[in-house]
């Protein structure tokens, strides 16, 4: 293991919170460390240090600083730093890929093509767009007129979620930089070395030390976080309950939120839809990432008339997957993140069946030859028929590798039996009746949406949750508004009129 996956030769043997630029050691009485550990393999690569509250007061105090420099700085040339980060990206793929798929034991196939790129997406997009960030001009009477002024926030907040490590650190250090901000960026307390790595890569790229810090602890190190009065927004990705947390904590002060946050997606398929396709899509919907996606389409409905041979196919498929070493180039699923997730999901297999739902293949814990014999977190991605809409796999959120196979008949039968959910984070639609195709997308009730495909997620479009799936979005030209404050400005080329004497 430790000859494949190696921390860069520069990071300290215990890991500690990056800071102006530096690795900063807990200021802490007594030292909190946390593992970094390979569910797949069983492995602990590292460990760290949990930030306190003295250590984010000083994040807090080099953040603002290098903010108000930061914010006087061109556009543009605060764009050519965030490209050549791409540019180093891109560069160190292979290692920092490796790292992912360890962090997250998910298989390297995906990380070497859809982590670091996502992440390098987002630097890229947003270095170009720097330099593009204004107002508008707006005419009054009498020659007066008013403008408007983009400012950035100060220093922000983002805490990341531990599926896509490098993703959520990309995603919302990219827009924020551009904007001028800076950010104190806590990543998930599983899955920090990414985070940990992109400081580095943003310092090689020019950055400014203090604009991007990461602090490294679980739950206590967020609230300081969000409870803090000299930060000014909070960007959360990760569940529904903890989201409405930070909503609590950061009412106090008002700050800004943003939350992407979980959901229960519907993926339609109609009977004129090309079949291979549809179950291709299911599968990327269900399967990939462990399953362990939170706009995963999980409530995957068939129409009747193909509902037969669009299951038989489906399990077809799903039996070829090969689980394994997350490092190994052949292995298409591995682990769950951890033993307590594991017990989540497996604890939904047994609602499932106990409800009524038919368990067609999968759901049973597995172990796995070679580096990852010790692992108790494998599992076979399980497939559900026979389900209704009142059944708790149906209803709740399981982030992990369960689909459930829902028949319907009519268009709409299906939209309302869709739309009934708190969540309204994404869905998809297959169907070859392009009309049909707009019109149910029109009328389902979620931010993020993919007609004959499913999970894309490019740089240059907003991802956004709607009802309990979010608040705000990302990426696109609407991670400049939710990372920028307006100000008004009216000028009076004319008299005062002014009715007192």
């Amino acid at each position: 293991m430790a000859a494949r996956v190696k921390l860069p030769g520069s990071w300290p043997a215990r890991l500690q919170s990056w800071v102006g630029g530096a690795w900063r050691p807990s200021t802490s009485a007594s030292v909190q460390t946390l593992p970094v550990h390979c569910s797949a393999l069983n492995k602990t690569l590292c460990e760290y240090e949990v930030a306190g509250t003295e250590d984010v007061e000083e994040a807090v105090r080099v953040a603002t600083a290098a903010q108000r420099e930061w914010a006087r700085w061109a556009p543009a040339e605060r764009g050519r730093v965030l490209r050549r980060a791409a540019d180093i990206l891109t560069e160190r793929n292979d290692e920092l890929s490796a790292l992912e798929a360890f962090d997250t034991s998910r298989p390297l196939q995906e990380t070497l093509y859809v982590d670091i790129v996502s992440a390098r997406d987002a630097l890229e997009y947003y270095g170009g767009l720097a330099a593009t960030i204004g107002g508008e001009m707006i005419q009054q009477p009498n020659q007066s007129w008013a403008y408007t002024i983009r400012e950035p926030l100060g220093v922000t907040c983002g805490i990341g979620a531990w599926n896509y490590p490098m993703q959520s650190a990309g995603w919302k250090a990219a827009p924020a930089l551009a904007c001028g901000n800076a950010i104190l960026f806590k990543p998930a307390e599983d899955t920090p070395l990414t985070a940990l790595a992109l400081g580095e890569v943003l310092r090689e790229a020019g950055l400014p030390d203090g604009l991007y810090n990461v602090m490294l602890g679980a739950g206590e190190t967020g609230q300081l976080l969000t409870r803090h009065p000299g930060i000014s927004k909070v960007s959360f990705t990760g569940s529904v309950p903890t989201g409405k947390a930070i909503c609590r904590d950061a009412a106090d002060s008002l700050k800004k939120v943003q939350m992407e946050l979980g959901g229960k997606s519907p993926l339609i398929i109609f009977e004129d839809t090309d079949l291979d396709e549809a179950v291709s899509a299911t599968m990327l919907a269900n399967w990939y990432s462990n399953g362990e996606v939170c706009s995963n389409g999980t409530r995957v409905f068939v129409q009747a008339s193909i509902k037969d041979r669009f299951l038989d196919e489906l399990v077809r498929r799903t039996g070829k997957i090969k689980l394994g070493d997350p490092l190994d180039m052949e292995t298409q699923m591995s682990a769950l993140i951890n033993e307590k997730h594991f017990a989540k999901v497996m604890s939904y297999i047994e609602k499932g069946q106990a409800e009524g739902a038919r368990l067609v293949m999968g759901g049973e814990r597995v172990s796995v030859e070679g580096d990852c014999a010790a692992s108790a977190c494998f599992m076979t991605p399980a497939i559900f028929d026979n389900c209704t809409d009142d059944m708790s796999i149906v209803r709740e959120e399981i982030f992990g590798p369960v689909a459930s196979i829902l028949t319907f008949e009519t268009e709409e039968e299906v939209v309302r039996r869709a739309n009934d959910t708190d969540f309204g984070l994404s869905a998809g639609v297959f169907t070859n009746d392009i009309r049909r195709a707009h019109r149910v997308i029109r009328e389902v009730k979620a931010g993020t949406t993919w007609i004959n495909n499913y999970n894309l997620a490019p740089a240059e479009i907003p991802w956004i949750g709607h009802k309990s799936s979010g608040i705000g979005g990302s990426n696109g030209t609407l991670g400049i508004e939710d990372w920028t404050q307006i100000k008004s400005v009216y000028v009076e080329m004319d008299k005062v009129d002014c009715p007192y004497e």
